[in-house]
């Protein structure tokens, strides 16, 4: 389905003449994801969170609205800029420390996750932040969002093939250093499979 990505943005817009709701439904839709890619452009969840507001009263007062099917690549895209910049404004780029790296801004985990899936998440997540910063970027949207490459590169204004090269790369590097360290290399190739 174009454009709709994982979150099923057809449906959410379907119908939906009272724009106040519909702007509702969006929001409870689409904030968790968003903070969780904000907060990894700006490394501050505070700015994210306010980059996340901006992000829907943008919404809100658009004269021209995301076409049907397209409004989670609009709200990831306008995301995206808006972090970029807040990153510019503070002009500094703060390196996270090992407590950061290992927390995640996250609506799905349960608090009783077993301690051994939480130790092969934080292995893979401090190895993912090994990775180039526009490498990090595309697997994020790819694997925590659900974009295509496609709706990938329109976020970011890459390539469609720039986007699957780095994918590619990135991944064929997460599985060797996962393999090298013991740990789930399986996992990530069944999920590029997908």
């Amino acid at each position: 389905m174009e454009g709709d990505g994982q979150f099923g943005d057809k449906r959410l817009m379907a119908g939906q003449t009272d724009r106040s709701e519909w702007a509702r439904r969006a929001i409870g839709k689409y904030e968790g994801p968003l903070l969780r890619y904000a907060s990894k452009i700006t490394a501050d969840l505070e700015r994210a969170r306010d980059v996340v507001q901006d992000v829907f009263i943008s919404l809100l007062t658009t004269s021209s609205p995301p076409a049907d099917g397209y409004l989670a690549e609009w709200l990831f895209t306008v995301c995206r800029n808006r972090a970029i910049d807040v990153r510019k404004k503070e002009s500094r780029m703060n390196q996270l420390n090992d407590l950061q790296a290992g927390t995640c801004v996250s609506v799905e985990r349960a608090p009783h996750a077993s301690a051994e899936i939480r130790e092969s998440a934080d292995r893979a997540m401090a190895m993912l932040e090994t990775l180039g910063e526009s490498q990090q970027e595309a697997i994020r949207l790819r694997f925590q969002n659900g974009f295509t490459y496609a709706q990938i590169a329109n976020i970011t204004g890459m390539s469609v093939s720039n986007v699957g090269f780095l994918i590619h790369t990135a991944i064929k590097t997460l599985r060797q250093k996962l393999t090298a360290s013991g740990g789930p290399a399986e996992a990530v190739k069944q999920e590029h499979r997908r």
